[in-house]
């Protein structure tokens, strides 16, 4: 009688080839990964010695870099605030009248290192140097900080203003005219400050030709203070130039009360005629 075959054998798991067989790829498989293990850490111990050298001097140089850019900005930032304490401090002082004090925290702000303080510092000690009566040292830090192509533009303009205005009866009438007649133009900030000096250098040099339509400018200009404006009105007027502007609304009323001024213009009038 034959035996039925024996399934249960082959159902419960491999045989014993396929054992091995799996055996032998799992021993493959470590290998293999034993083998670039040991390729990868070669090819580092490698470039270790190659490069390792350069790249820790790289990073070291980086890292020192990077902590010496921290400790020049944390030295700006406090050289920043005394400096601003200085100036701060030079400003009370100047305010409650001691100028010497003054002059001592100034000059400390005029070197490289102050920056931002540098300009405004010598601008303040020119002003103190006019209020002690020494016009050309003041001219002289005008002139300076005139001519510094790293000052702000304002600033240098600012400048020449006062130093024509520090000496102006000591210079001459042309050359009045030659530094100021740039901003004594019609929407410059400084027009009517410098165009009253280019003005009176006009009339010293006889050429109230010039002078007249110039006052009658700064008479009209509305960014010129009320006095300056007052002043130039009268000169105009004398130099026979109608300064007063005829400004008027669409039923041609006066915008602006310029009866006062009309007055003033008549009066001036009849003043010259006089004389």
């Amino acid at each position: 009688m034959a035996l039925p075959p024996d399934t249960k054998s082959a159902s419960n798991g491999p045989s014993g080839n396929d054992r091995a067989a799996a055996v032998k790829a799992a021993q493959q498989d470590v290998f293999v990964r034993e083998v670039d293990d040991a390729l990868r850490q070669d090819q580092m111990e490698n470039f270790i010695k190659g490069k390792g050298i350069a790249l820790a001097v790289l990073i070291v140089v980086v890292l020192a870099g990077f902590g010496g850019w921290l400790y020049w900005n944390h030295h700006q930032k406090t050289l920043r605030e005394e400096h601003a304490e200085a100036y701060v401090q030079a400003l009370d002082a100047v305010q409650a009248g001691n100028l010497a004090d003054a002059k001592s925290k100034l000059k400390a702000l005029t070197g490289a290192d102050a920056k931002g303080n540098t300009v405004p510092a010598r601008l303040m000690l020119a002003a103190i140097a006019q209020e002690q009566d020494d016009a050309k040292g003041a001219a002289t830090i005008y002139d300076e900080v005139a001519a510094d192509a790293s000052a702000p533009q304002p600033l240098r303009d600012l400048a020449t203003v006062r130093s024509v205005a520090a000496r102006f009866d000591d210079m001459k009438p042309q050359d009045v005219v030659a530094r100021l007649k740039p901003l004594a133009a019609p929407g410059n900030a400084w027009f009517g400050v410098a165009g009253e000096m280019v003005g009176m250098a006009y009339l010293k040099m006889d050429k109230p030709g010039q002078a007249g339509p110039l006052f009658a400018a700064i008479a009209k200009d509305e960014n010129s203070s009320e006095g300056l404006r007052s002043r130039a009105r009268q000169l105009a007027a004398l130099l026979g130039v109608d300064a007063v502007a005829d400004v008027v609304d669409a039923q041609g009323e006066p915008i602006a009360d310029t009866a006062g001024a009309k007055t003033t213009n008549e009066d001036a009038k009849g003043g010259k005629a006089a004389e």
